[in-house]
């Protein structure tokens, strides 16, 4: 048994097909499928169920991987050692954000980090909460930028900063003529909202009230807070978007925002890893970096106790 073959038989299950699998190995798909099955015939058992498309593992091949995954991360701490003796960061680190999260704070950090760190690459994916868990526990990302407290065992959630959410209203609305918001008094149908999946969807309805019927002739719901910004302002009713992304409007926009009465809604915003986790070093430098960025009155709410609308 080998590292190499491990390394395969990891990839074949996360990319679920052997020529995928030798593509991003670098290797051709004679000599991955080969070593696979070298690995099967020492350990007499099947891993992968090559009668399924896609290919999937077997019930003794799904056990075999996950401890692969926990191999080859505890192999991979040795080069981490080395890195840390010799105080270097290089290499690529693979970061998971949330699509609420990426144009506003990305913008904020990022060119920064990279100019510190000019051996770094980081290479950085748009994903929801659920995909970008599903990754960390798979090793396929070594860090992840979401809303916690995610109550995932095998997650290191180190808090970055507190967030509010912020009405952005039509001119016309009723709750347009107030200075702030009574968060009790929204009713879910009167609230532009994201698609299913986003975490931000599901703490915005839980700040709203249910409405028993609604009489919307139309109903939308986008991926993008700015397709709903746009909605609110050309179809009329409001939404609700998180803080950061009030930070760059103009002053006609900012005057649309209405702010919420205490208790304020929030979401706490954290770098996540895996608790065996390697880069260390790297991920601390990324946490830095990212807290060292953030306007002074976000920052400065770092360790509030709001109330957290999960």
């Amino acid at each position: 048994m080998t590292l190499v073959q491990l390394e395969y038989i990891v990839a074949v299950d996360d990319y679920r097909h052997f020529a995928t699998a030798a593509e991003k190995c670098f290797v051709t798909q004679p000599t991955l499928s080969m070593q696979i099955q070298k690995l099967e015939d020492q350990l007499d058992v099947l891993i992968f169920d090559r009668s399924k498309h896609p290919v999937v593992p077997t019930e003794a091949g799904a056990r075999i991987i996950a401890q692969a995954r926990v191999v080859l991360r505890e192999a991979r701490k040795i080069k981490e050692i080395i890195d840390e003796e010799k105080g270097r960061l290089s290499g690529a680190l693979r970061l998971g954000i949330l699509p609420t999260l990426s144009p506003y704070l990305l913008p904020l950090f990022i060119r920064n980090f990279l100019e510190r760190y000019p051996d770094v690459e980081v290479q950085v994916e748009e994903l929801i909460t659920e995909q970008i868990i599903d990754k960390l526990l798979k090793d396929q990302l070594d860090a992840g930028l979401f809303v916690t407290p995610s109550g995932v065992a095998g997650l290191d959630e180190k808090p970055i900063f507190n967030e509010e959410f912020v009405a952005y209203v039509n001119p016309q609305h009723p709750l347009s003529q107030v200075e702030t918001i009574d968060p009790f008094l929204l009713k879910v149908d009167d609230v532009w909202v994201l698609n299913e999946g986003h975490c931000f969807r599901n703490q915005v309805l839980n700040i709203c009230q249910p409405q028993e019927e609604s009489h919307e002739a139309f109903r939308f719901q986008s991926g993008s807070l700015e397709a709903l910004k746009k909605l609110v302002d050309k179809h009329g009713g409001l939404t609700l978007l998180p803080e950061l992304a009030t930070l760059d409007m103009n002053a006609e926009e900012k005057s649309r925002l209405r702010w919420f009465n205490e208790p304020r809604p929030v979401r706490e915003v954290s770098l996540v890893m895996h608790r065996s986790y390697i880069k260390r070093k790297l991920t601390e430098a990324l946490y830095n970096e990212i807290s060292a960025a953030l306007p002074p009155g976000i920052r400065s709410k770092k360790n509030t106790q709001l109330i957290r609308w999960n």
